[in-house]
């Protein structure tokens, strides 16, 4: 009895955070804190994992590797292919469910539910064009290993790829909705900073950003980044940006 209990103690999949870190763009603290607001809101056990370039500063809690090579052609253009790497099929080993998150999502509530969540691959559908079945990759899982198709195939068919699809997050999206397995979270979990927490001018001068209902992930894409919402700056004309508080609280 004791062997088999210790037998199925071992097929209990791990939960892995999985981030990545290439380029000067993001330092080692926007690791850091990624691990400490995992760690304040995620109630499962877990292991965090980083795939960088540069692993200096980065706390010890978290383990770090070098990013896959994507072996594209030489002076093919990165254009921001990168996170297809997590898709190694023998990625350093590891094993279990990965939760991938981008270095500057800022966690506001409970996150054992992106674990929880069925689904062989999970990804936030787009905000702006919800009509088309393109996802955003900031949070994505999967089961390493489970798809390893994606990277031969982009290898294979680079230069068309390149062509039909703008960055990873499209062709990603397109190779798992023809496995019949894209899924995307439940709208409320992930929201976009500058979509759904910024007000619009003229009410930006004086109504601080919101924090909606429900939200566990807020997202930052384009041009504002936690310190800028923390700050109040870094908004076009026509996106003001007051200091957020509720962001400055979280994102430590």
């Amino acid at each position: 009895m004791l062997d088999s209990q210790k037998s199925d103690a071992q097929e209990v999949p791990e939960n892995i955070i999985l981030c990545m870190k290439w380029g000067t763009k993001y330092g080692a603290e926007y690791v850091n804190r990624l691990y400490n607001m995992v760690k304040r809101h995620l109630t499962l056990p877990f292991k965090m994992v980083c795939l960088t370039d540069i692993s200096e500063g980065i706390l010890p809690e978290v383990e770090c590797y070098p990013i896959p090579p994507l072996d594209l052609p030489e002076g093919s253009p990165e254009r921001g292919w990168n996170k297809l790497s997590t898709f190694e099929p023998d990625l350093y080993g590891l094993k279990g469910n990965a939760l991938f998150l981008d270095l500057d999502v800022v966690i506001v509530d409970n996150i054992d539910c992106f674990f929880q969540q069925e689904g062989d691959f999970l990804i936030i559908h787009d905000w702006k064009r919800p009509w088309r079945i393109t996802g955003n990759s900031s949070v994505y899982r999967f089961k390493i290993g489970a798809f390893p198709e994606i990277l031969p195939y982009f290898r294979k068919n680079f230069d068309e790829i390149r062509q039909k699809f703008r960055n990873e997050q499209a062709y990603l999206s397109w190779f798992i909705d023809q496995h019949g397995t894209l899924t995307y979270w439940p709208d409320s979990w992930c929201k976009s900073y500058k979509y759904h927490c910024l007000h619009k001018i003229p009410f930006a001068y004086f109504k601080p950003p919101i924090k909606p209902t429900g939200v566990k992930v807020i997202i930052f894409h384009g041009e504002i980044n936690p310190p800028d919402a923390i700050n109040g700056t870094g908004g076009k004309w026509y996106r003001y940006v007051l200091p957020s508080d509720w962001i400055k609280d979280a994102w430590q």
